[in-house]
């Protein structure tokens, strides 16, 4: 079984895919792209029978469709119908529903759009080793990774905004005050939970980068979390909704994230399926509904 798992979010539904190391490229679960579409309650029913009323009209279509075992909400793994990246785009078009154009353009763009070249990078910070030791917590590891994910991508990548910038209405550290700023974060404490989570939240406020903040410093937070209490977030168990709306409240009280953060840690610091579970999740806490 392939420890590569993927998650991908199409308004809010999950769709799984999972890494064919024979195959060497990305299956996804047909199963939860008809829920994504139709918002079947009975997505595996309403596949079943589909596949069984088509697969003679798109037989060499549908013989393509391989069972692989994915996790599903309780923990298990079960055998589940998966088609290759490639072959997605024409099964779906078999699918009696509606909205598929919507699917497909969503799909088929994804993987091109900097978001989605930027996550094949974080995959891959897995196997770098790139932060030494001696640099978690310090903003030259936070450019590091920075650069890692956006180079080639944004001309700004791993360097230090010169810009003051606004989100959702909130104005994060003028440029004038940002490089004092830095250097009174990097020598905060982060020997204990709450230090930590204390310096994530002003780095956060700091929002160092012109864009891809977010992404980079959950990075940067997890590996301050290993290397000083030998636990990292597993990000799958936190809401998108409640983690906005706590990192905006957090600018005056960090009681909400620090809460989320607490239930959601794990020992789990080696497991690469709970790292690629954790880019997926940070990935689509940046999406725009």
């Amino acid at each position: 079984m392939s420890n590569k798992i993927s998650i991908r979010f199409y308004k809010d539904s999950q769709v799984r895919a999972v890494w064919g190391e024979e195959q060497n490229k990305w299956f996804f679960s047909i199963v939860d792209i008809v829920g994504a579409i139709t918002n079947s309650l009975r997505p595996r029913v309403y596949w079943g029978t589909v596949k069984n009323r088509q697969r003679l009209r798109y037989n060499e279509l549908y013989s393509k469709c391989i069972q692989l075992k994915l996790v599903a909400a309780d923990g298990k793994y079960y055998a589940t119908d998966c088609f290759a990246q490639e072959d997605i785009v024409e099964v779906v078009k078999t699918l009696p529903a509606k909205n598929i154009t919507a699917f497909l353009d969503w799909f088929t763009y994804s993987d091109n759009s900097i978001d989605g070249q930027s996550r094949k990078k974080a995959y891959l910070f897995w196997e770098s080793n790139m932060i030494a030791p001696n640099e978690i917590g310090t903003v030259k590891a936070l450019q590091k990774i920075h650069a890692y994910l956006f180079g080639g991508l944004y001309d700004f990548a791993g360097e230090i905004r010169t810009k003051t910038i606004w989100k959702d209405g909130t104005l994060f550290c003028r440029t004038e005050y940002l490089r004092h700023n830095l250097e009174q974060i990097e020598q905060m404490p982060q020997g204990t939970f709450d230090e930590i989570v204390d310096k994530y939240v002003e780095m956060n406020i700091a929002h160092p980068f012109m864009e891809g903040n977010g992404r980079s410093t959950r990075i940067w937070l997890d590996l301050i979390f290993k290397h000083s209490l030998e636990l990292c977030v597993d990000w799958s168990k936190i809401d998108k909704k409640a983690y906005l709306l706590a990192m905006h409240e957090s600018t005056t009280d960090a009681g909400h994230i620090k809460d989320l953060l607490r239930q959601s840690m794990t020992d789990k610091i080696d497991d690469r399926e709970i790292f690629m579970k954790g880019i997926d999740y940070s990935y689509y806490y940046e999406q725009v509904e």
